[in-house]
């Protein structure tokens, strides 16, 4: 049986992984700093924090994959780059897959174009959380080859405030934002969950960037 930790586990994208995982049959902990207001049956919940060497240690003691979901948002940004670079480092040496939940930010709005962070309709107040995001997946490109990782941007629409229903569908995408044919650009969160979990148990993409949107 696959194990997979999620540090995050209790955030929107965290939680719809989680559920997805162990609904997929998976073994699944989810470790998050407080703890989890909603608690998913078979889940193994910890308390914990990425910024800790002794938590990183405990969320990859034994697991397959690791997943950071976490965003450098409120008393985490300015943090968040820092800690994943620790926690890279640390799975490359324990052999442990390690996959991260980015933000559309650091996409290209078209082939060869500029960043959708550099967007004139991109919010400024979540600009550091996507330019610290694009730091990290910068950080893996020119991690040893020796870690096996992955990196997720979801569509430019995600998050509980669009969550949107379960459809069972999803395209995958490079480094380009995906949109439909009215030029949205969305993904569910049970949605995205399922893509994490496809990707765990069947993995297509090995030190890669991709992106996940209807």
């Amino acid at each position: 049986m696959t194990k997979v930790a999620v540090i995050g586990g209790s955030g929107y994208a965290g939680s719809h992984i989680v559920e997805a995982a162990v609904v997929r049959g998976l073994d699944v902990t989810s470790m998050s700093r407080k703890e989890a207001a909603e608690q998913v049956a078979g889940v193994r919940y910890v308390q914990g924090s990425i910024t800790e060497a002794a938590d990183r240690a405990r969320a990859l003691d034994g697991a397959d994959v690791v997943i950071a979901a976490v965003s450098p948002r409120g008393d985490m940004e300015g943090r968040v780059r820092s800690a994943i670079a620790e926690l890279a480092a640390d799975a490359a040496a324990a052999g442990v897959r390690l996959g991260v939940i980015g933000g559309a930010g650091s996409l290209q709005q078209s082939e060869g174009g500029p960043l959708v962070v550099d967007g004139p309709d991109f919010p400024d107040e979540v600009k550091p959380e996507a330019r610290e995001m694009g730091g990290v997946l910068d950080d893996l490109r020119a991690a040893p080859e020796n870690l096996d990782w992955f990196f997720v941007s979801p569509a430019g629409a995600f998050g509980a405030w669009a969550a949107g229903e379960y459809r069972g569908e999803y395209r995958v995408g490079g480094d380009v934002l995906l949109v439909d044919g009215e030029g949205n650009s969305t993904i569910g969160g049970a949605d995205f969950g399922v893509a994490i979990v496809d990707e765990i148990e069947t993995p297509k993409h090995h030190r890669q960037r991709f992106t996940v949107a209807y």
